[in-house]
């Protein structure tokens, strides 16, 4: 008699994928309850800062906001990232990309570690849908395998409207999409894809009626040195231990009425130890980094 078979779990599934794809989608991942607590979060945020598209809800914005550590922090979240990178975890960016019904700017072909200053390139793209994502309101495509691929440098491109103002080459693009095809990734509200840092993807504009919004979160170990200048000094240490003389990790913002929304835990919130001391702040105004975030996307220097 044959010995039963193991039943693969979601997680070992996901990194079978991963390993040979350099994405993965794993379902079901958050519940409605937390869901609709980001949606308030995006439309709280969408309301504060008029003046920003909100395909541009950095993370700079919401540095000092409980709800959005709240969320990255997420043990189910946390858990996607640790498999991967190990138990010792950090997230250094996370930022909504909510692209509005009718005039949803695109991504274009991109390489996310090509934006990003880490050594080592230890790090995974854990990408969060709050909204449902398909093909008509402009999901995620991506090549599968261009995860072996080196980082290219980004082409600029502000010819047309665009999230990253920039491209990969398109000759390179073409011969990977050709060769291996284009995968694009539809999403349920809860559901997560990850990919490789390397991996050529993009997304679509959204011309639909449908609001489509994700939270794109960057997850590194701790052993990885940020080394980009001024734009991604604020990581937060979610699970484990941090590396003497690699990062400085934050304390934890206050939950303040006025700096974030109401959240289901909010009241014990400011109990935890990490949770910085009364009073304190950063340096400089959200906006104003996210200013500068946007103006180095443009410029072509976010990496620096």
């Amino acid at each position: 008699m044959s010995a039963p078979k193991t039943r693969i779990t979601a997680l070992e599934q996901a990194a079978a994928d991963y390993e040979e794809h350099g994405f993965a989608i794993i379902r079901d991942v958050i519940t409605e309850d937390l869901l609709a607590e980001a949606r308030a979060h995006v439309e709280w945020l969408t309301a504060r800062y008029p003046q920003l598209r909100p395909e541009h809800l950095h993370h700079p914005l919401i540095r000092n906001d409980a709800f959005w550590v709240r969320l990255i922090s997420d043990p189910r979240l946390v858990d996607i990232g640790a498999y991967f990178l190990g138990p010792d975890l950090a997230c250094f960016t996370a930022h909504y990309i909510c692209k509005p019904p009718y005039d949803g700017q695109p991504v274009l072909w991109h390489q996310d570690g090509a934006y990003w200053k880490l050594a080592p390139m230890n790090a995974l793209t854990v990408w969060l849908a709050v909204d449902e994502s398909t093909t008509e309101n402009g999901c995620l495509r991506m090549i599968p395998g261009s995860h072996k691929l080196p980082l290219y440098p980004p082409n600029p491109r502000t010819d047309r409207p665009n999230m990253l103002f920039s491209e990969a080459d398109g000759g390179l693009v073409r011969a990977w999409a050709e060769e291996r095809g284009v995968v694009d990734i539809e999403l349920n509200p809860g559901d997560v894809s990850i990919h490789h840092p390397h991996l050529l993807h993009c997304s679509e504009a959204n011309t639909s009626p449908k609001r489509r919004c994700g939270l794109d979160i960057g997850y590194i170990a701790t052993s990885t040195r940020i080394e980009s200048q001024g734009l991604y000094l604020d990581p937060v240490l979610v699970r484990g231990e941090p590396v003497d003389g690699v990062n400085t990790y934050r304390r934890l913002p206050r939950y303040s009425p006025g700096e974030t929304i109401p959240f289901a835990g909010h009241d014990t919130w400011n109990d935890q130890p990490a949770v910085a001391p009364p009073g304190a702040r950063a340096d400089e105004a959200p906006l104003a980094t996210t200013a500068r975030m946007i103006e180095r996307l443009r410029e072509g220097t976010v990496a620096r």
